[in-house]
């Protein structure tokens, strides 16, 4: 019988412990951060053994990059004009595998080709010298973990960017 009236009296109180005027209103809050990734495509590019196999690209003006920011950088795939692969991108031929490469910094990005040291580039064929044309994304790393985007995959990773 303890256990019944102790229960509803604690159910009384709860119900009537609800009542009476309506607090000050809270502060408002902050505004948010948009954070939205930033690309650009590069001209046409070669690699030939007149610049080592390698494209310095600068970053346009109006793109800023924080040191938290991840650079991304996307080679045009001569296969299908709509597919984009993320580097490095390892390319097998009859002399052997190469691979489109890059490093960035703050105010650039060197992109190259890679290979073993008996690799002899200048037995590629244009089609993988010549022409090529890449996209550089520089997207704040913070929204990359926090939403677990796949950065291999391009068409998610372009609806994030400007």
């Amino acid at each position: 019988m303890r256990k019944i009236a102790s229960l509803v009296f604690a159910l009384t109180f709860l119900i009537t412990s609800c009542e009476g005027e309506q607090g000050p209103p809270g502060f408002d809050g902050q505004d948010g951060v948009n954070f939205v990734g930033q690309s650009f495509e590069t001209l046409p590019l070669d690699f030939t053994a007149n610049n080592s196999f390698e494209q310095l690209v600068l970053f346009p003006e109006n793109i800023e990059i924080d040191d938290d920011d991840m650079v991304l950088v996307y080679l045009l795939w001569d296969e299908n004009p709509d597919t984009w692969r993320l580097l490095p991108q390892t390319i097998y031929t009859d002399s052997g595998e190469f691979q489109y490469n890059f490093q960035d910094n703050f105010t650039d990005v060197t992109i190259f080709l890679d290979a073993p040291s008996d690799f002899d580039f200048n037995t590629l064929l244009s089609g993988d010298t010549l022409n090529q044309v890449f996209r550089v994304v520089v997207l704040p790393i913070e929204y990359i973990s926090n939403n677990n985007l796949d950065i291999t995959n391009y068409d998610d990773v372009m609806e994030y960017v400007q």
